[in-house]
């Protein structure tokens, strides 16, 4: 008897892994399809998300009720990535026209959002789920922060069989980007973004200083004796 309980409980389970599977599945194509329709160039048609907000908002609702139970590592990776991307142009297409998601108060620390049945901040989802996880500097380049300052927005979903590749690939564009990673020969100097100061512990953790990290994706190395500068941020739109 103990043996059929244990057989039947195995079998639930498994047929719950599988729709819980399929279910995630479905939703890296969705995204995937969703971001090839509206983004372009790292800009995103905010408009016309809003004109059709329902294609959206489904998305928006499927990351909250998302089951990652018995998921792998890569699946989880790939689903919080994705997840951010999606809430957070979501949000700006629900409240556009905006100049800024910084005009949006709490857009980033206060507003929470259900991520697979948990209550978080997009701040929180960031810090906790994503990068304390998976502790991989490489999601600074593949997050959207719906901004002119933030690296360019793939126009892909990340997919668990490839998010390795996508992720250097993101990054690799982004440090060889003139205007993301802004050198000074002339005057023996660098400009970085702001990313690099506000998250350096992720960067330094990976190698003993900024340049040695942007160095090793760059194609054109930069002088380790180079002088290190932030240019400021630009909260402006990323918008189409």
């Amino acid at each position: 008897m103990k043996r059929y309980f244990l057989f039947i409980l195995t079998f639930v389970l498994a047929i719950h892994s599988g729709f819980a599977n399929e279910k995630l599945t479905k939703f890296f194509g969705d995204v995937d399809s969703f971001l090839k329709k509206y983004t372009q160039e790292g800009r995103v048609d905010y408009e016309a998300i809003k004109k059709n907000l329902t294609n959206a908002q489904q998305l928006y609702e499927a990351i909250g009720t998302m089951d990652l139970s018995g998921t792998t590592e890569d699946e989880r990776k790939a689903f919080y990535l994705n997840a951010y991307n999606m809430v957070v142009i979501y949000q700006v297409a629900k409240y556009y026209p905006l100049k800024s998601a910084m005009d949006q108060s709490g857009f980033f620390d206060k507003v929470k959002h259900r991520i697979a049945g948990e209550q978080l901040t997009l701040n929180a989802l960031e810090i906790i789920k994503i990068m304390r996880q998976f502790g991989d500097a490489r999601i600074h380049f593949a997050l959207a922060c719906a901004a002119n300052g933030c690296p360019p927005l793939a126009d892909f979903a990340y997919a668990p069989n490839q998010i390795d590749t996508q992720l250097q690939q993101r990054t690799r564009e982004s440090l060889n980007n003139d205007n993301f990673i802004q050198v000074q020969s002339s005057s023996r100097k660098v400009n970085v973004s702001m990313i690099f100061k506000w998250y350096a512990k992720d960067f330094i953790k990976e190698k003993p200083n900024i340049i040695t990290y942007i160095n090793q994706f760059r194609d054109n190395k930069i002088p380790e004796n180079f002088e290190l500068g932030y240019y400021e941020y630009d909260w402006g739109l990323n918008i189409q």
